[in-house]
């Protein structure tokens, strides 16, 4: 399982089902746009505290984004 890659593609699920651009969803997590595309593109290791905001700003419980579907 490549952890980045899931997450990414969970971050980018969980968001567009709350239709939200990156843009938005960066501004409600309270991180930069450049930021949540590099997550969702797998070019960003993510900080534990981050995956927090994420989490909260999407609504869901934290272990969600690693889940493999």
């Amino acid at each position: 399982m490549d952890i980045i890659k899931v997450f990414g593609d969970n971050l980018r699920k969980y968001r567009n089902s709350l239709g939200l651009s990156q843009e938005a969803f960066a501004e409600k997590c309270g991180l930069h746009r450049t930021y949540i595309s590099a997550i969702e593109c797998y070019r960003r290791s993510i900080a534990l505290e981050n995956v927090q905001r994420i989490a909260d700003a999407l609504e869901i419980e934290t272990y969600k984004l690693f889940m493999e579907e």
